[in-house]
Order: structure tokens, then C-alpha cells, then sequence
């Protein structure tokens, strides 16, 4: 089969990975790909949101699948481009049509979605421009801290939990009048806070059957014992301790299959990956967001302990045979831990020189803003290589991340060396 996958990142690195070992792949090409994904296929200077390009491109070299990495192309309607054109149409796209993707895409739909549904979810309203004044009432209404979700998708930045209800009216009008977040707060949700342990997991699905991959627990904020600014992951580690048989038993009856029913319910075609973004609440899951596709740095942990090969289930959704195809899991533990650029999440340098030495027999290298200039690799972005090992436990698989990480080097990179501490202490 001949692949194209779409996005530049740490979890389009792990996909080329991934798909790279399997028997059924004759060509792979990453658009556009980084210095790592260059180990497994062809980059391809493809802008992945320039649907005319990444069309004339699977014609030409006659791609089968196209892999959709990022949320962006998914929302804007790439799977719709494809499908209602009968020279592309016979192409795959991994990856839900517009519609469906629409569960990333607004954060409004996806409540009214989990409401009508009765998926465990945090209460909420949702305001906008000429009803400020409501949203004002409705945060007297709750106790602190508040949760504002800007609507549209926000570069993950569009999430802002206050403390103080004063700041809470003032971030509310500047999301809504002043357009904090552009055209992604136009509507914005308020909702209540829920304390609990946050889990993310996975399905691959035809719409109709699905597979559950493995779960994983992130850690968003740049410092240490989560403090700091929020990013879009400074580490991942899998499974997760809690994740047990009794909770991924409700998950699956509580929120996996209402939600593959709902899709079917509202005529919405969904084929490709759903991300349950999940909290712990006393004993029971709850939906905090769904995202249309894998997630970083969760899938460079996820995708080293799926043992099955991955093409052949993005086959069974090709030919409708996923209810048919198995999906095993390995025991070991993987831990990641993500290297960043000084600086990052705010103002950062790009072109710094990294070196990579020795890694340790169990890691695995996963580039993310990284790419090749004059034979030399170079930073290439904020979030910019993640080392992902595996152990008999989160402990080891962390310890052996953190062995590799030594041996890796670019000026002021930055990383957390607390990732997985949570849980080894529970």
C-alpha cells in the first residue's frame, strides 16, 4: 500500500513509525514531515491544509490512504474533499469527515452532543457577544475555580481556569467583546470545575465497530509538579494505574458506545480516531473534551504498545472489514518525556544544532519540531523531540527516557524530570 500521512510532529513521527513496520506498506510519504520522519518514508513540502495540493499528489504518485495527523485539515473539511470527488473518492482518508470532526471543532456542539446522549460531562452553558450579561449571572451561580472554553480551536491556548469570580467576568467579556481568542471565542462554554485524575483514551473506529488502543496520562503544564503555563504536552506515560478493568468497563458503557451510537443517531459518517479526553471523578469518568484525532505527545506512548500492525486496521476501515481485525496490546510500560525549546510555550529561538548520542536500547527517539538543513538537524519549533522508553514499569520506562535524555543536546532545551511521579507515588 502506498501511504500518505499528513502533519509535521512528534505524533506524525510515531505514526511513520508505526506504519513503517508493517508488511503492507510499499511506499510512505509524510507531508511535510520532520528530520525524524525522514527514517521511514519521504517528506513531501505539502502544506497538509492546501487540499487541491495534497490531492494533485495522491493522484500522482497513487496513494491508497492518507493518514490525517493534525485537527486542522480534519475541521476544514478534508475527508469531504476527497469523498465528493470522483477522481479522489477511492482514497481513504484515516481521519472524520467535517461533521464529525466538529466533536474537536466546536466545543458547544460537543456538550449539546454529550447532553442529548446523557455522556457524564461536566454541567455547562454556553454564551456569546449579546449574551455576556447571562454569562455573568451564570458564574455567580457557581463556586470557583471557573472554567471559560473558548468554542472554536484556539492552538490548544483556548482553555482559562480562574480562580476569583471578578477575573472570571473579565476574561469571559475579553474572550467574547474583546476577541482574546479571535474567531474561536465567538461562543465560549462555561462550565464547572471537576476535581479528579485526567486519563486520555483512544479508539479507532469504521463508525460502526471500533478498537480500543491504550490509554495514556499527560502532563500539559511546563513545570514541575504541574505548575506554569499550559502547553501542548511535556510528557505522556502509559497505561495508566487507574485505568483499571472495573473504570475502562464504564468507560466503554458510559462514553465509548453512547457516543459511537450518537454519531450514527445524527447520520454523521465517522471514520478514524476519537480521543476521549477523560477526568476521574470519585470513582467515575467523565468527558472533559473529544478530539478527532491521536494526540501528542500521547500517541509517541500509546502507538510503541500496540502491538498490532496499525496499517492493517486502517485497511479494515478501508474495506469495512475493523469489526474483523484484532488488536493486541503490550504489557510493558512507556513513558515519554518531551524536549523543549527555552523559552517555550511563550517566545522561543528556532535553528538551534541538537546532538543525539547513545540511546538507551529500550528508547525510542520521536522528532517533533526538528528539521534537516545542510545535513544538520535543527530546532524546528517549541515542542521539540520526545523520548519515549519501555519498562517493566512506569518507574523504569521513565528512568531509561530520562537515561537517553542525557545524551541529547541543543542550546537551553528544557524538560520536566517529574513526568510519572503522580502515579508511581500512588
Amino acid at each position: 500500500m502506498k501511504v500518505l500521512v499528513l502533519g509535521s510532529g512528534g505524533r506524525e513521527h510515531a505514526l511513520a513509525w508505526k506504519i513503517g513496520q508493517s508488511s503492507l506498506l510499499s511506499k510512505l510519504y509524510i507531508a511535510p514531515g520532520n528530520a525524524g520522519t525522514l527514517e521511514h518514508g519521504e517528506n513531501v513540502a505539502i502544506d497538509p491544509e492546501n487540499f487541491q495540493q495534497v490531492a494533485e499528489f495522491a493522484i500522482e504518485k497513487n496513494i491508497e490512504i492518507i493518514v490525517v495527523g493534525p485537527e486542522g485539515p480534519l475541521v476544514k473539511g478534508i475527508h469531504n474533499y476527497f469523498s465528493s470527488n470522483p477522481e479522489l473518492s477511492s482514497i481513504t482518508i484515516i481521519g472524520p469527515k467535517k461533521e464529525g470532526a466538529i466533536l474537536e471543532g466546536s466545543k458547544d456542539f460537543s456538550k449539546k452532543f454529550m447532553a442529548a446522549n446523557n455522556i457524564p460531562t461536566a454541567k455547562y452553558k454556553s454564551f456569546d457577544v449579546d449574551s455576556i450579561a447571562d454569562g455573568e449571572a451564570y458564574l455567580e451561580t457557581m463556586t470557583p475555580p471557573y472554567v471559560l472554553k473558548a468554542d472554536g480551536l484556539a492552538a490548544g491556548k483556548g482553555v482559562l481556569i480562574v480562580d476569583s469570580l471578578k477575573k472570571a467576568k473579565k476574561e469571559l467579556r475579553s474572550m467574547l467583546a474583546n476577541k482574546k481568542f479571535g474567531s474561536a471565542s465567538k461562543k465560549v462554554v462555561v462550565e464547572e470545575f471537576l476535581d479528579g485524575i485526567e486519563v486520555s483514551v483512544f479508539i479507532i473506529t469504521d463508525g460502526n465497530s471500533y478498537k480500543i488502543l491504550p490509554e495514556a496520562k499527560d502532563y500539559k503544564r511546563i513545570g514541575e509538579g504541574d505548575t506554569g503555563l499550559n502547553t501542548g504536552g511535556m510528557g505522556a506515560i502509559s497505561p495508566v494505574p487507574f485505568a483499571n478493568r472495573e473504570f475502562m468497563d464504564k468507560v466503554e458503557n458510559q462514553i465509548i458506545i453512547p457516543t459511537i451510537k450518537g454519531l450514527r443517531k445524527e447520520n454523521i459518517e465517522y471514520s478514524g480516531f476519537i480521543f476521549f479526553g477523560l477526568i476521574l471523578v470519585k470513582g467515575d469518568p467523565y468527558v472533559i473534551e473529544y478530539n478527532c484525532r491521536l494526540g501528542d505527545p500521547e500517541t509517541e506512548v500509546i502507538l510503541p504498545r500496540l502491538k498490532s500492525d496499525l496499517l492493517d486496521l486502517f485497511d479494515g476501515i478501508a474495506s469495512d472489514t475493523l469489526s474483523e481485525r484484532d488488536v493486541e496490546i503490550d504489557p510493558k510500560s512507556a513513558g515519554t518525556v518531551m524536549l523543549v525549546s527555552g523559552g517555550y510555550p511563550e517566545d522561543y529561538k528556532k535553528g538551534e544544532a541538537i546532538t543525539i548520542g547513545n540511546i538507551h536500547e529500550r528508547s525510542i527517539v520521536f522528532h517533533a519540531g526538528t528539521k534537516k538543513e545542510n545535513e544538520k538537524v535543527i530546532t524546528n519549533g517549541g515542542r521539540v523531540i520526545s523520548v519515549t522508553s519501555y519498562g517493566k514499569d512506569i518507574e523504569s520506562s521513565i528512568k531509561n527516557s530520562y537515561s537517553t535524555i542525557e545524551n541529547i543536546h541543543f542550546n537551553k532545551m528544557n524538560f520536566r524530570r517529574d513526568i510519572g511521579k503522580d502515579v508511581i507515588k500512588k
